[in-house]
């Protein structure tokens, strides 16, 4: 059985697993104690940040998803971002993937979105051709920048 629903606040400790596992599949440092405790509460807590979604097979947790809202100046619409969707690797193949990616689709119908968007690792070949099976289109002509919390204090202190 497969079932895929957002997650309550009482899974948090569920969805922070989840998120471990995905930092030991990207060979990545998992998120420490106090980020997890920012991640819960940016997800559950007063005004969230983002929303959260996970997957069951047989009752087991499988994978998870995180969403949040940008905006289209163009559009005059929102987009979903989709900001993580893993899969643990003893449930790939069962549907589990498939089902929180429609389900962000979905959610994408539901709020009114005019588009969903999300990076893939340049390396993460699997989540690449996953995504080319529902003709997600790669952006070639997009480059992703990014900015850290050191590089704010260079910004500003140079005014």
């Amino acid at each position: 059985m497969l079932e895929v629903r957002r997650a309550s606040a009482a899974e948090a400790p569920i969805l922070l697993d989840l998120i471990r596992a995905l930092a030991d599949y990207e060979k990545l440092d998992p998120p420490t104690p106090e980020a997890q405790g920012r991640l819960v509460q940016d997800i559950f807590g007063d005004k969230p940040r983002l929303d959260a979604f996970l997957a069951f097979v047989d009752g087991q947790p499988a994978g998870y998803a995180l969403v949040l809202e940008t905006y289209s100046s163009f559009l005059a619409l929102p987009t979903l971002y989709l900001e993580d969707i893993f899969v643990k690797t003893d449930f790939r193949g069962q549907g589990a993937g498939a089902a929180l990616f429609r389900e962000m689709v979905a959610e994408a119908h539901r709020r009114g979105c005019g588009r969903m968007e999300w990076v893939v690792l340049d390396w993460n070949r699997l989540a690449q051709d996953f995504y080319a099976k529902f003709g997600a289109k790669h952006l070639n002509d997009w480059m992703t920048m990014r900015l850290v919390q050191d590089d704010f204090a260079q910004i500003l202190k140079k005014d």
